[in-house]
């Protein structure tokens, strides 16, 4: 936190003293929200509905953003690393199929801290991983083990829409090798009996308007 490069935008700012970078979040971990969640893919919410963490900020800045007050960071409610275990627990204590941490990659550090000490308390649902992609894998290796099913967006194969759309110059190389470490982390896909994913990588790509040639790429 005191020379942020957790993602790669390598900012270099010093979160701790509550510099901003590009994803406009200090060290403290910053939430916009935490609650069951009906509207994953089936496999990932259920019946009782995803326990879903939505974290403020974010190190991507697409112009088509449904969260976009939370994104930018400005909303939402400090807590420790200590609550966000706790609140990990509660969900599960609410009948959560699992832990879905959304718009985490700023947080990694926090997180895994949060994820050890959830799982020392008795916190034993899967841990989903839903993110841009825009990733380093040095960064995703800190959750190697912790993490159990990752949700990664693909956006763009054209670099250009990368950075029209989200500030991006090398949005592609990045997430392509993001992504790689995510299906080698969690392997083939685990599935149990009611059809819930227990542990693997599911892909979602959005299709922009006016750009249906680059998602067929």
């Amino acid at each position: 936190m005191e020379d942020c490069r957790i993602c790669p935008r390598d900012c270099g700012v010093n979160r701790n003293q509550g510099d901003l970078g590009f994803c406009r979040v200090p060290a403290a971990v910053i939430l916009a929200r935490a609650a069951l969640h009906h509207w994953e893919e089936l496999c990932i919410s259920g019946e009782r509905g995803s326990g879903t963490v939505f974290f403020s900020g974010c190190n991507m800045g697409c112009v088509y953003c449904q969260n976009h007050e939370i994104a930018l960071g400005v909303y939402g409610k400090k807590v420790s690393v200590k609550r966000l275990s706790e609140i990990f627990l509660e969900l599960q204590h609410k009948g959560a199929h699992n832990i879905n941490l959304v718009t985490p990659s700023h947080y990694v550090p926090q997180i895994r801290e949060a994820i050890l000490t959830s799982r020392s308390l008795g916190m034993t649902l899967p841990i989903v991983y839903n993110t841009s992609s825009y990733e380093k894998v040095e960064t995703l290796t800190m959750l190697d083990g912790l993490v159990d099913i990752y949700l990664p967006d693909f956006k763009y194969h054209d670099e250009d829409l990368g950075l029209r759309y989200s500030r991006t110059k090398d949005y592609k190389a990045v997430a392509l090798e993001a992504v790689k470490e995510m299906v080698r982390q969690t392997g083939e896909p685990v599935f149990d009996e009611e059809g819930m994913l227990l542990k693997g990588t599911i892909i979602r790509h959005l299709s922009l308007p006016g750009s249906l040639g680059d998602s067929k790429e």
